[in-house]
């Protein structure tokens, strides 16, 4: 990774250890900021923070994102390393179901929702209390266009995409002026979590987007990363759709 000047700022990542929440704090690092990143494998972490650069770039605390001993642990341990939280992008998520959501064990939904938008939420408590109320930052959350309209057969993770986008504008009008809170919302981006979206049949599905193909993580990186910037001063509450232009032509997966 290209060595950059240190810009004195730091991110927490969730889910970053590889797919679009390794891309986010890879963009960050390469800007020049520190970034704490999360997972649940510690093995998979390690690797990503020598992906990143190492200490001096980037620490790794592994834990399940929804569980709140594991956001205490990591919002102490990147003051304790960096010495402050600039930013905190959203990005854990999960699918584990697929069918019609009246058939969905309610049990799996809960899970859904703790882990889509709880989480957020949860997070986003632990950093604004810690620092974000007195020093002022940004928020990033992950979302979907899932979240945009009725999907077959992810209902419960559209359902959970579009409270996530919902709770976005919410905490973007809490937390002003002091904090900017935006979103973004990918189409099928090619990661291991989507690739049962695509897998043997890539062309096709690129198809039905007017830019002709699938998303890469790097796409949202670039987009996070203009939210948690300066040139986004002025921008809170909304959520950006990245989707090759599938949504021009009714394609919201």
């Amino acid at each position: 990774m290209t060595e950059a000047a240190a810009t004195g700022k730091v991110a927490i990542v969730t889910a970053a250890s590889r797919g679009i929440g390794l891309a986010i704090a890879g963009a960050l690092v390469a800007r020049g900021d520190r970034v704490l990143v999360t997972g649940r494998d510690p093995e998979t972490l390690a690797a990503a923070v020598a992906q990143l650069g190492g200490p001096g770039r980037a620490v790794a605390v592994a834990g399940k994102a929804h569980h709140e001993p594991h956001q205490d642990e990591a919002v102490a341990t990147a003051l304790e390393t960096f010495g402050r939280i600039d930013y905190l992008v959203n990005n854990v998520g999960t699918s584990p179901v697929f069918g019609p959501l009246v058939e969905a064990s309610t049990e799996v939904v809960r899970k859904i929702l703790d882990i889509n938008v709880l989480a957020a939420l949860g997070w986003t408590q632990r950093v604004h209390a810690a620092w974000l109320a007195d020093h002022g930052g940004a928020v990033v959350n992950v979302s979907s266009v899932a979240g945009l309209g009725p999907v077959p057969g992810i209902g419960a993770y559209g359902m959970s995409k579009a409270a996530l986008t919902y709770l976005t504008r919410q905490l973007a009008m809490e937390l002003a002026p002091q904090v900017r809170v935006n979103g973004v919302a990918p189409a099928v981006v090619k990661t291991r979590f989507a690739e049962a979206l695509y897998a043997g049949r890539e062309e096709e599905v690129a198809a039905g987007y007017p830019l002709g193909r699938l998303g890469e993580p790097v796409d949202v990186a670039g987009a996070v990363t203009y939210l948690l910037s300066d040139a986004a001063s002025w921008v809170t509450g909304h959520t950006i759709v990245l989707d090759g232009g599938g949504t021009l032509v009714g394609n919201t997966t």
